[in-house]
This record gives C-alpha cells, sequence and structure tokens, in this order.
C-alpha cells in the first residue's frame, strides 16, 4: 500500500490528525519546493519535516544548532522505530563513522548535522553524491543579521541553494519579524519559495511584568503554588543565578543553576536533570534554552530584564508546549534597562548593528510599559493583530489610565512634521525645543510642534512613546534606523476619531506590584492521579535505562489518557494518542501492567 502523510503520521507517530498548518507544509516540502515556515514554540514543527522525510524516496539532512536538539531528536525517533542519525562532536569517531555508512547506504532516512560539520568541502561532496531531496534548517533566524540570534556559521548555508539544486530546502523558526523573514528566504532559496507564518500566539502563556521591589519576595510569591512542577527562571547574570538558585533550595525547591562559566560536564548533567526529573528548578542565564522540548514546563520567570522582544519571546516560549496552561513574569528596573544599553554599547564595533539592538531594547521597554493587553502588544512586534486575551495581568488587573490625546497629538503631529524620519530622541528634543544642530541643520525648528511639549521631561515622552508603540499607534522602523512611524490608529487619535488611554507616567517611581494570576492547574481526576503518580514513575525508569529525556518516552498528554482511560489490551492501548506501533512494542505491556496494577 502506497504510504500517505495521513498514515505515516498514524502509523509511526501514533496521531490521527495534524495540528493546524502542519499537514500544508508537509505537502508543499514532499511536493520538492522550498519553504520558510514560522510556527510558535510547541506547534509542532519537528513532525513538518520528519513525515516528508518518510515519504521521500532520497535521504534527508537536517542543520541542527545543538548537540543536545540533534540527539533529542533522533532519539525520540528511534523510540518510533524511525531509523535516524548524528554526527557531531559529541560522538566518538567510531560512532559517527558507523552512523555516516548507515545514512550512506540507505539504511539510515535522516541524518542530523552541525552547520559547522556541514560545511567542510568533504562533508558536502559526500552528499552530493547522495542526492539528497531535502535539507532542513533549523532555528533559521540564526542565518540573518536582521536576527537576534545570528551565527556566522549558520550564514554559509546560503551556498546549498546552489549547491543542490535537487533539494528542497525547508528552513524552520519560532521566531522572526518580516525583516528577518524576508532576509532569510533570500538567503536560502533566494526567494524562490513559499514563507508561511503559522502566527505567534501562545493562547495558554498567561503573561505578566512588574517593576522589581524584592525579588526573593515576588519570586516567593509567584512560585507559591508550584512546588509540584517544573520551571525556568532566568537571570542576568552567572552569579546571580548561584545566588537565586541557592536560595530556592534553601527555601525547599529542586533548584539547579546554568551558565556558561560551569564546566561542560556539569553543565550536561544539570540539563539532564532537568530534562529528565519533574518539579526542577533551572535558574539560569541565556546560555540555557535553544533546543529544550520539554512539553511540560509550567512557569518562566524572568528576575532580570531580556534583551530585546525576540529573546522574550524564545525564553517564554519553553512553557507550555504541551498546550496546557503555563505562566511567565517578568521583573525589571532602571538597573537593568542601564546593564542593557551597556551590553549593547560593548558589542562590537558596528554602530548600525547597536541602533539597532538599542530599537529593538525600546521595543521590549514598550512592552514593558504597555497600559493595554500585552498579548495585542507582544504580537503586534510581529506584524499580527489580536484582541484583548482576558488573560495577562492588565487584562486581569487594569491599571489605573488618565486621558492623554492631547499628548498625544503633539507627538504624533511631531512625527508626520518631521517626515517619519526620526527616532523618539529626535523628535522629544523637537518637542521640547532643544537648540540641537541637528534640528538647525534641518529647520526643524521653524515647525509648529517645535517646543510644543516643552512642559514634559525627556523621561516623560520616551515613556509616553514607549506606551504609544506597546499600543500600536506607532511602529519602529528597525530598518530605517528606528525612525518612529504613525499606524492607522494613530491616525484616527489625531483625527479625533479616538481617544488615547495613558497608563500614568510617575517618573522613577515603581509601581506596586500585584500578584500574578495563577494559571489553571492541569485537569488531573482524583481517582486516576494515583494511576497517574505510577505511569510517571515508570516512565522515569525508561527513560534513565535508556538514556533519554522522559518526554522522548511519552508525553504527559499521554500519560493522561492513560490515566483517565485506563486501557486493558494493547489494542485499546493503541488508540491512544502518541502511541505509536513501535512504542506499543517497546512500552504498551509495561503500562499496562502498571495500570492493571493500580
Amino acid at each position: 500500500m502506497t504510504q500517505t502523510s495521513a498514515t505515516i503520521l498514524r502509523d509511526t507517530f501514533g496521531f490521527d490528525r495534524f495540528r493546524a498548518d502542519q499537514e500544508a507544509v508537509v505537502d508543499l516540502l514532499s511536493r520538492g519546493e522550498n519553504a520558510l515556515v514560522v510556527m510558535p514554540t510547541g506547534a509542532g514543527k519537528s513532525l513538518c519535516y520528519q513525515v516528508p522525510a518518510l515519504l521521500l524516496d532520497r535521504p534527508v539532512i537536517v542543520v541542527s544548532p545543538l548537540i543536545a536538539l540533534m540527539d533529542n531528536q533522533v532519539a525520540g525517533l528511534q523510540v518510533n522505530g524511525v531509523a535516524a542519525a548524528a554526527i557531531h562532536s559529541g560522538l566518538s569517531r567510531e560512532q559517527q563513522v558507523d552512523n555516516w555508512r548507515a545514512f550512506a547506504s540507505g539504511a539510515c532516512r535522516l541524518l542530523y548535522l552541525s552547520p559547522e560539520r556541514l560545511m567542510t568541502e568533504r562533508m558536502l561532496a559526500a552528499i552530493e553524491k547522495l542526492d539528497p531531496a531535502l535539507i532542513v534548517i533549523d532555528e533559521a533566524h540564526c542565518i540573518s543579521k536582521w536576527g537576534v540570534s545570528f551565527r556566522p556559521e549558520y550564514e554559509q548555508l546560503s551556498v546549498l541553494y546552489d549547491r543542490f539544486p535537487n533539494a528542497a530546502i525547508g528552513a524552520f523558526t519560532a521566531t522572526a519579524d518580516d525583516a528577518t523573514r524576508r532576509d532569510i528566504a533570500q538567503k536560502l532559496f533566494r526567494g524562490q519559495g513559499r514563507i508561511l507564518v503559522q502566527g505567534f500566539d501562545r493562547p495558554n502563556l498567561t503573561l505578566a511584568v512588574s517593576t522589581k521591589r524584592n525579588w526573593k519576595t515576588q519570586l516567593q510569591d509567584f512560585l507559591e503554588d508550584k512546588r509540584d512542577a517544573s520551571g525556568i527562571v532566568y537571570c542576568l547574570s552567572r552569579k546571580f543565578s548561584e545566588e537565586v538558585a541557592e536560595f530556592l533550595c534553601n527555601d525547599g525547591f529542586r533548584a539547579i543553576a546554568y551558565h556558561a562559566g560551569q564546566d561542560p560536564g556539569l553543565r550536561v548533567a544539570n540539563q539532564n536533570r532537568f530534562m529528565s526529573e519533574e518539579a526542577v528548578v533551572m535558574v539560569a542565564t541565556i546560555a540555557f534554552g535553544m533546543g529544550i522540548d520539554k512539553p511540560d514546563i509550567r512557569y518562566v520567570c524572568h528576575l532580570n530584564l531580556p534583551g530585546n522582544m525576540e529573546s522574550y519571546y524564545q525564553e517564554i516560549g519553553r512553557a507550555g508546549r504541551d498546550g496546557l496552561p503555563a505562566e511567565t513574569l517578568m521583573l525589571y528596573d532602571l538597573s537593568d534597562m542601564r546593564m542593557r544599553r551597556q551590553f549593547i554599547e560593548q558589542d562590537g564595533e558596528d554602530e548600525v548593528h547597536k541602533l539597532r539592538e538599542h530599537k529593538r531594547l525600546d521595543a521590549l521597554l514598550a512592552y514593558c510599559e504597555a497600559s493595554g493587553c500585552r498579548r495585542t502588544a507582544l504580537l503586534s512586534y510581529f506584524d499580527e493583530e489580536a484582541a484583548a486575551c482576558g488573560n495577562c495581568d492588565n487584562c486581569l488587573q487594569p491599571p489605573q489610565l488618565e486621558d492623554g490625546t492631547a499628548d498625544a497629538r503633539l507627538l504624533f503631529s511631531a512625527i508626520r512634521q518631521t517626515g517619519q524620519m526620526f527616532g523618539g530622541a529626535h523628535v522629544i528634543d523637537v518637542l521640547r525645543g532643544a537648540e540641537t544642530q541637528k534640528i538647525a541643520d534641518r529647520r526643524h525648528n521653524a515647525l509648529d510642534c517645535y517646543g510644543a511639549g516643552a512642559g514634559h521631561s525627556k523621561e516623560y515622552w520616551n515613556a509616553f512613546i514607549r506606551q504609544a508603540v506597546a499600543g500600536n499607534y506607532l511602529t519602529i522602523n528597525i530598518q530605517k534606523y528606528g525612525a518612529l512611524q504613525l499606524t492607522d490608529r494613530a491616525k484616527l487619535v489625531t483625527e479625533g476619531a479616538q481617544e488615547f488611554a495613558l497608563r500614568r507616567i510617575e517618573a522613577l517611581k515603581p509601581a506596586k506590584t500585584k500578584k500574578a494570576p495563577k494559571a489553571k492547574p492541569v485537569e488531573v481526576a482524583d481517582g486516576d492521579k494515583d494511576l497517574l503518580a505510577s505511569l510517571k514513575a515508570l516512565r522515569l525508569t525508561l527513560a534513565q535505562d535508556r538514556k533519554v529525556p522522559a518526554f522522548v518516552i511519552l508525553h504527559d498528554t499521554t500519560l493522561n489518557e492513560i490515566a483517565h482511560t485506563r486501557p486493558a489490551t494493547l489494542d485499546e492501548m493503541a488508540s491512544i494518542n502518541g502511541i505509536g506501533p513501535r512504542k506499543l512494542e517497546q512500552f504498551g505491556q509495561a503500562f499496562l501492567d502498571v495500570v492493571a496494577a493500580g
């Protein structure tokens, strides 16, 4: 019988149907078309190229940035009965040779490589002889200098389009604004392909931001009902991550510090513990994150300001990948802002790059100061519109607002009169009537708006601009060096068709932190809790025996379904989502025995 994408999904991976947009991507890649796919974290992008790999009659290469990510993907495929392998520096020479021979002989369908390993002349020449059908670039935002995670070794991948004319190129990322998307598509397939944006919304995440008063008390409040859940606490420095981990351990949490200054062996051990055990808190710098595919992370807390909106989105995106409720909280203060500015200024000699990063940070600060729905502000940054979510701190506990329409009209007028070509600093100078050379050279001191906003400080206008950006009245055009530009919503205010609701601006006075709303716990019937605990214990044992993360064996949602339906036969077990024939063969009877004993 000829296999279809639906039969592979069911018979290999144990799922009855594709999630939203997965099937469209599978069809494109299976037909040999190039595609850049932007999917929110947890949307199931791996299946989008793993299913085509089993449909195509020629080999498939997957380029991935991290050893841990490659190993987890390979382990998951092998558990499902799919022949896959990786070649990387974490394997012995003998293992690498064996894996290559299996791939070259056709015994292995997918080969995972780092960009550094792929982009050697010897490897490229060897792969050319195999005539691959598909080359997949995971974490594709790393190729773009417009993005925030640019990696020089990724830029070399731009030669693949010319070097492998018979191979489709599939690029995947969860984080790419419009400029980054167009840059990726141009580099990887010269624009000759499709760009599919599924969206950036993660409605299961509760979003909250607060000014930092006492991080210990605020963190304890946030974690009050989460002692039985896994989560990540992000810190700006190595020293602070160690301090926070010690604090949480003393408070009875199973907390682990993780940062780049640790011995590599210790980092690997800590990561494996977090991935395999339950109710562990990973207290980490940004060294921890990419490639972490633990589905049951129930919260992400930032104790310092992230570097920009993209980093923030990536980091909170590690929570709730199973689709169940998860919470996020960000604490920030003026010292965080200053530190982030310093990091940017110390980042090399490229002034254009520095300016771009300052503007990205401005956008994050605007999000922090948003007076309306945070989800609306977050998604608008990625050029996506959304109604108020009802699931963020501003929706659940609306801030105190006042009428800022008059000042909004002053600001918007200044931006319009200066041609929508300048960033906030110049616009504010014009509003406040500053006597700068830049203003004089452009004769902006002759404009009607010049000096019209002199009654407010620079700090006030900076905060006002951040709120206007957060509310989608203004956009920051990074490609035009951070120029402020008016949206249709700003025009409505200017024309008197809409008012501007302003979150009260009080200079240097932190707002009182409100307790973040708690996400609803995962629903498990009382009668199923003991059985579920036994099923998780078996899963952990099976995972430790195979030296793989627990979710590679079975996801939490699958265990919940087993506990609820209590299958009595292998046929009944086979009907549960996430259990394919190979997993049924390997683990089915063991889980049935636990159900029978429970």
